[in-house]
């Protein structure tokens, strides 16, 4: 753990929510609520709601650059966590600035769909950002539909998810985390990382509730918060999925889709 008074700091790279839900809105207060000190750099701009993604748009690979360069260049960044990023320009600006500031503790959410089933991500950037940004990353996020287009394996239990985890280690990460959360039924639901030698298990109740915009973006940044406190992998994924199984179930009912969760659910006293 941390043992100087400085707040940390961690960045989201990702597209924004107009509906504040996930993107890096959700980044900011899933940061925030682990006690962090949340920075940004918008990749994209989208249009959306718990309905679904009307429009969006990616910024220039030079825009994302000089907001990597106005954070890095004044702030102690302690952790990254990047989302959507739209293209393969943007990956490759996104890996050259990460690796000219030495980036720690890179979390990578490969998001490619929205909730309601929108593609984020333009069909040549999968490949680039598999073989640039992976090797940075401390962990890779994958939700099970992810892990199966990235790695090639058809996953229908625990089993083929210990497959596609070794598939994407190949990539360089240090971590791979496969949630489980879109295999169906059971009452447990089952995340795996995967370090390259040894499996970790994560299981806990399913929760059944349609207000789950957001999840991977909150439980990727939870993660990276995390980190920037000083905890390992292991430990940084299980405090992150104890918070994200917390405030599932407290959904302020907002809008008539997959709607958000309250991110500070914990912390309100009615």
């Amino acid at each position: 753990m941390r043992r100087d008074n400085r707040l940390p700091c961690a960045v989201s790279i990702a597209g924004s929510d107009s509906g504040a839900g996930a993107g890096v809105q959700a980044d900011l207060k899933a940061m925030a609520a682990q006690g962090i000190y949340g920075l940004t750099v918008i990749a994209a701009v989208t249009a959306q709601n718990t309905l679904g993604v009307d429009r969006f748009e990616v910024l220039s690979a030079e825009m994302v650059e000089a907001q990597i360069d106005s954070v890095f260049t004044d702030f102690p960044v302690a952790a990254v966590k990047t989302g959507m990023l739209g293209n393969g320009e943007v990956v490759e600006a996104v890996v050259s600035r990460l690796k000219r500031y030495g980036a720690p503790n890179v979390v990578v959410d490969p998001v490619m769909v929205a909730k309601g089933g929108d593609l984020l991500l333009e069909k040549d950037t999968q490949l680039v950002m598999q073989k640039e940004l992976f090797p940075l990353a401390a962990v890779v996020t994958p939700n099970i539909p992810e892990a199966e287009v990235l790695s090639g394996v058809k996953i229908e239990g625990v089993g083929q998810m210990r497959e596609a985890a070794k598939v994407l280690y190949e990539s360089g990460p240090a971590y791979v985390l496969i949630k489980g959360g879109h295999l169906p039924g059971g009452r447990l639901l089952t995340d795996l990382l995967f370090d390259g030698e040894r499996f970790f298990f994560y299981q806990a109740r399913r929760i059944y509730s349609k207000d789950t915009h957001g999840t991977g973006c909150t439980y990727a940044s939870a993660i990276a918060a995390w980190l920037a406190w000083g905890l390992p992998v292991p430990f940084a994924v299980l405090k992150a999925r104890c918070y994200l199984q917390s405030i599932i179930p407290m959904s302020p009912g907002l809008g008539g889709g997959n709607g958000p969760m309250d991110h500070f659910a914990c912390w309100r006293k009615v």
